[in-house]
């Protein structure tokens, strides 16, 4: 009974998984510009990964395995919005533009102020 248990876990897991996964692909495909793609891959992307992680150290049935998974689960919750962060804002000093549809530039609106503050100094 224990192990039924433990594949409907596992199952829901990878179901869970999966489907954040697709709604990752799904908003890389449809997002309008580079940020909107990466915040959908960050979010979405290392939820879904994260997911299927822990499935697969589940399934394994060791406690070796379990916690090599539980480890790299952890590894991609930390360093995935970090990335994604560092990623972002060096897109955005090289040169890339948001999307018409974005509302507004807040990055762009603090360069405005430092270069301002730095005129009056």
């Amino acid at each position: 009974m224990m192990a039924y248990g433990i594949a409907l876990f596992t199952g829901l897991l990878i179901v869970g998984g999966a489907l954040f996964a697709l709604i990752a692909a799904i908003g890389i495909n449809r997002l309008p510009d580079l940020y909107t793609r990466m915040h959908a891959a960050s979010k979405a992307g290392t939820v879904g990964s994260g997911l299927l992680l822990l499935a697969v150290g589940l399934h394994a049935g060791d406690l070796a395995t379990f916690s090599r998974a539980v480890a790299g689960f952890f590894f991609f919750i930390l360093t995935a919005p970090v990335s994604a962060h560092l990623l972002a804002k060096a897109a955005h000093q090289v040169g890339y533009r948001l999307s018409p549809v974005s509302v507004c530039d807040e990055l762009k609106s603090d360069e405005l102020k430092r270069k301002a503050s730095k005129v009056k100094a």
